[in-house]
């Protein structure tokens, strides 16, 4: 039953994970308000070492449509403002000396779709996330049951591993009607 248990706790924590992770990415779609998260996944050459840009930098939102980027060391900007640009996120920085500042432009109804998406794609991909654990969830519970385990108490945790995955798809389709609400709010 310990074996059962450890299966269950380690399949939850794992798809909690799945859920994290899609959480994570989700801040990384704009909605059209600017946000710090927005250049998450900025990587800054610094000493030799590809370093996120929140570690180099202070990154605000002095209002819903500009970011401004003051790196701790002034000899940085010129390699920001190239990793911005490196990174492919739409954003054409401007660099006035002392802070690299990004307007953020008001997102059209195509780039709305193409947004929404984006967010349906990250939620897809969790679902399989979701759904690879619980596969390995049930070949583990299999393995278990060769070796010996009732038929009735596999039988019940493969009951409860499918509880589980229901609970967290739908949790994926919850935060994905959200980001969906969220992207297409003009």
């Amino acid at each position: 039953m310990e074996e059962i248990e450890f299966i269950l706790d380690s399949t939850k924590e794992s798809m909690n994970g799945s859920i994290a992770h899609l959480e994570k990415s989700f801040l990384n779609i704009r909605a059209g308000k600017a946000s710090p998260q927005m250049l998450g996944s900025v990587f800054v050459e610094y000493y030799g070492a590809q370093t996120p840009l929140a570690q180099i930098a202070n990154v605000n939102t002095p209002d819903a449509r500009t970011l401004t980027i003051q790196p701790y060391e002034k000899s940085m900007l010129q390699t920001i403002e190239k990793a911005i640009m490196v990174a492919n996120l739409g954003f054409n920085p401007m660099n006035n000396g002392d802070v690299i500042i990004i307007s953020v432009p008001p997102l059209t109804e195509e780039r709305r779709r193409d947004l929404v998406k984006q967010a349906k794609s990250e939620a897809e991909e969790a679902k399989i996330g979701i759904r690879n654990h619980r596969k390995d969830a049930n070949t583990d519970i299999k393995k278990l049951e060769k070796e010996g385990l009732s038929e009735d108490v596999c039988k019940g945790a493969e009951e409860e591993v499918q509880k589980l995955t229901d609970g967290f798809i739908k949790k994926v389709e919850e935060l994905l009607v959200h980001k969906e609400a969220e992207i297409m709010k003009v």
